[in-house]
């Protein structure tokens, strides 16, 4: 990969470029121990993070910028659309080479279907960093005219701020605009073109200075062609050329000396008089006071009088922050109080002992609801959606991978054929997130949840009337039935249409084209809600079908997986239905128990697996159709199934599972259960350790709200049958880390619920930069190789912002176990 090596130094250095706002020497970049460039209030990275493998382009990889503690560009790679969507096609990266003699980075990718190979590289100068584009040969023919390096700004970090092109000033459009009709379809047009670009000249905090050697820059706004688009700026690599063949010189200005300013994280709820209460400060690195913190508490006139006062103690260092704790556990006095440190102060939170007793209400009453597919929801003078897919579904097509990490196998496993309309599947089931789709895997862990918030706690509550017979639900309109049962009810329809159907659980079902999956609006308006007839005309309808090929596909390869956890749903719901729809409920433990014999009787399971979508591990989701069905019936042959997966469900994943079973296992059971128990609580010390918030913080593509709740409910059965191993502490934390004590900001990660939560989240309503009531989002993501983010200007990042339906689910049952622990 040397090649002409020498040849592009020499080249760099007869090529110097005059740059707009020059850095004082003292403020040079730095290239630092992480492999990233950095000075106060800049950060350059170059390929520290890579495109997300779950769902394409997640907007965080290639060069990107972190300017005064937020990252406001990113995508800094080689692409082959002006404005790329995001699923358009995106380079192969091969390697990444940090030179520290030269302060520079490389990173080697290629697009094979072309057999293009090219480097980026950035390296680091008095006046920022020079970055360029780098071919061994030339750009291929096809991709010529298409082929360009892109770096994309976010463009809620620009709204209401101007751009100067070779001193010809324009403004970022807060709705986009620039688009231009090429072949009869809007295509972008550049908002702005020439060799010197500033982005937000009046802004100090946010001015970043872009001069091209040669290939002019090309200025586009992202959005005009989807939503989730950036506004990017663009050269174009030039034909017949090798070597450097595109040049750019980068400046980010930055404030003197600037240090980003105390965040003080703590729980927008509040806290229970009796529980620990725990405030984290995150500290800038180069942050060298020591002031006190102190708790004020805030009375009906308005004066404050501080009730405590004392110096943070000192954590560490956690990722790229320092951090300290503020303990008022001492204070149990009721009452309204806000934590102040330095020039920082909180928005105003409870002491109370009805601290969590409506904080569950939201999600059910709101949230959970309004995903419901095949139903129109209403809420007052407003229609969330109409009765959606209730043209619901044809057979998927074999052999096909879907967009969405669906897939069929080489047979259908059903009777029907692909394109085939397979009757029975337009009932029940949730939108699984901003997707609409129906993810069975989702659908039964929903239930599954609710089944046991209905049997531990005996939520009674009715806000919600759900009528079958008109497809209709109206919000905060009571119908004498209790809500939990009733959403209990609608996700196990969904379940048992599957089996009434083709006899088995199926991934799922979903959009087949991608034009109608990206939509954003009423669900109602992506089908025509009639089933597709291929015998007619596109435009010819009989009222109940019609030729327009806008139905939703079925994907059904058999998954023992599935199977099992579908089943485990199945038998849960069969015991909280009995009494309220007796029918069903005996449809499902019939329908669990053959699909547990059938399982049973195989020679080797159905192994049929695809992304995250065929069910999770085949001895988890056997340990948790063994347990309901064991609960459900009693049966020995259940209990000695359980016995048996002791040894292979790691009791970090089937802890809730093993300690519900107790009560239905032989007495000897409960002590193998504590050795495990024992080997738990110390790996759980080690994840507490780990930083200082003391829950379980992920580091993938997608951020770790769902682990922080599944690792506190482990807890909360672990503290409930060994009280002694796991305290109800471990239990709390998890709560205070969802209601904003966590890295980078302290917003509640459960939407209207805390004094501020989130406000912008990644729904069907993202478009509108708007939140569902009770949706909880994914949350903190931490990008490679220390920065933690969640944006709340902007919806579109689903790996930190995007609702899926079981974590609200799981959420009501934490708040609920809290609220039973501090009683």
């Amino acid at each position: 990969m040397a090649y002409q090596l020498g040849r592009w130094r020499g080249l760099l250095a007869a090529l110097s470029i005059c740059v707009a706002f020059p850095a004082l020497a003292k403020d040079d970049l730095t290239l630092n121990d992480k492999d990233y460039f950095e000075k106060p209030g800049l950060n350059l990275l170059v390929f520290s993070n890579w495109y997300d493998g779950l769902f394409s382009d997640a907007k965080i990889s290639g060069v990107e910028l972190i300017h005064h503690g937020e990252r406001t560009a990113t995508n800094g790679d080689v692409r082959l659309n002006a404005t790329p969507e995001q699923w358009d096609m995106t380079p192969l990266f091969k390697e990444r080479k940090v030179n520290r003699a030269e302060q520079s980075i490389e990173a080697f990718l290629h697009y094979p279907d072309h057999q293009f190979e090219f480097s980026i590289k950035v390296t680091k100068n008095a006046a920022g960093a020079r970055l360029t584009v780098n071919l061994p040969k030339p750009l291929p023919k096809a991709l010529e005219g298409k082929a360009g390096f892109n770096l994309e700004f976010l463009p809620s970090a620009y709204f209401h701020k101007a751009f100067l092109m070779d001193s010809t000033p324009g403004s970022f459009p807060v709705y986009p605009t620039g688009l231009k009709e090429i072949n009869d379809k809007a295509q972008p047009e550049a908002l702005a073109l020439g060799q010197h670009l500033v982005l937000a000249p009046e802004d100090q905090l946010r001015r970043v200075s872009i001069t091209s050697a040669a290939s002019p820059l090309e200025l586009y706004d992202g959005r005009g062609k989807a939503q989730n688009g950036w506004f990017i700026v663009r050269s174009k690599i030039p034909a017949n050329k090798t070597g450097v063949v595109i040049e750019w010189q980068i400046d980010a200005s930055t404030e003197k000396n600037w240090v980003r300013e105390p965040m003080i994280s703590y729980s927008q709820v509040g806290y229970h008089p009796q529980q620990k209460k725990v405030a984290v400060v995150e500290l800038d690195a180069r942050y060298k006071k020591s002031p006190k913190a102190a708790l004020i508490k805030i009375n009906a006139d308005g004066s404050r009088k501080e009730i405590i006062s004392a110096k943070p103690k000192s954590w560490g260092k956690y990722l790229r922050y320092e951090y300290r704790q503020f303990d008022f556990s001492q204070v149990t006095e009721p009452g309204l109080y806000a934590i102040r440190f330095d020039n920082q102060e909180t928005s105003s939170f409870r002491i109370a002992a009805d601290v969590y007793a409506n904080a569950w209400q939201p999600s059910l009453d709101m949230y959970i609801p309004v995903q419901m597919d095949h139903m129109t929801i209403n809420e007052g003078y407003r229609v969330w959606h109409g009765a959606s897919h209730l043209d619901d579904a044809l057979q998927a097509p074999v052999n096909h991978e879907h967009f969405d990490l669906y897939a069929q196998g080489p047979t259908t496993d059903t009777p029907y054929k692909p394109g085939e309309h397979i009757p029975g599947l337009n009932i029940g089931g949730w939108y699984d997130a901003g997707d609409y789709d129906i993810r069975t895997q989702t659908q039964y862990d929903v239930v599954n949840t609710l089944v046991t918030v209905w049997e531990t706690f005996g939520i009674k509550r009715d806000t919600t009337s759900v009528d079958y017979a008109r497809k209709y639900v109206d919000l905060h309109t009571a119908d004498g039935k209790p809500d939990v049962l009733q959403q209990i009810e609608h996700g196990t329809l969904a379940l048992i249409a599957q089996h009434r159907a083709v006899g088995h659980a199926i991934p799922g079902i979903v959009e087949a084209h991608i034009d109608q999956y990206t939509h954003l609006g009423d669900g109602i308006t992506k089908t025509d809600n009639l089933i597709y007839d291929p015998k007619k005309s596109e435009l010819e309808s009989d009222g109940f079908k019609s030729g327009k090929f806008d139905d939703r596909w079925a994907f059904t390869s058999k998954s023992s997986s599935l199977n099992y956890g579908s089943a485990a749903a199945l038998a849960a719901a069969s015991r909280a239905l009995k009494g309220f729809n007796d029918a069903l409920a005996q449809e499902c433990l019939a329908t669990a128990k053959k699909v547990w014999a059938d399982e049973a009787a195989k020679a080797k399971p159905d192994s049929f697996k695809y992304g995250n979508t065929t069910g999770g591990k085949l001895e988890h989701e056997q340990l948790k159709a063994a347990t309901e069905l064991l609960i459900t019936t009693g049966e020995a042959k259940y209990a000695q199934a359980i016995e048996k997966l002791l040894a292979q469900v790691e009791f970090g994943f089937g802890a809730s599972w093993y300690v519900r079973a107790i009560p239905f296992m032989p007495a000897e059971f409960k002590n193998s259960l504590k050795a495990k128990a024992l080997e738990y609580q110390k790996a759980l010390a080690d994840i507490e350790s780990k930083n200082p918030f003391g829950v379980p913080i992920t580091e993938a593509g997608w951020a770790g709200s769902g682990w922080v709740i599944r690792n506190a409910l482990n807890n909360y059965y672990v503290h409930k049958a060994f009280p002694d191993l796991v305290s109800r502490e471990s239990v709390l934390q998890g709560l205070n880390f969802l209601y904003g004590t966590h890295p980078d900001h302290n917003l509640s990660l459960v939407s209207n619920v805390g004094t501020r939560s989130k406000e912008v989240a990644y729904g069907m309503n993202r478009a509108d930069f708007s939140f569902i009531s009770g949706g909880v989002v994914p949350g903190i993501l931490i990008l490679k190789p220390d920065f933690p983010e969640n944006h709340e200007d902007w919806p579109f990042f689903w790996g930190q912002n995007e609702y899926v339906v079981n974590l609200p689910a799981s959420y009501i049952l934490l708040v609920n176990a809290a609220q039973e622990l501090l009683q």
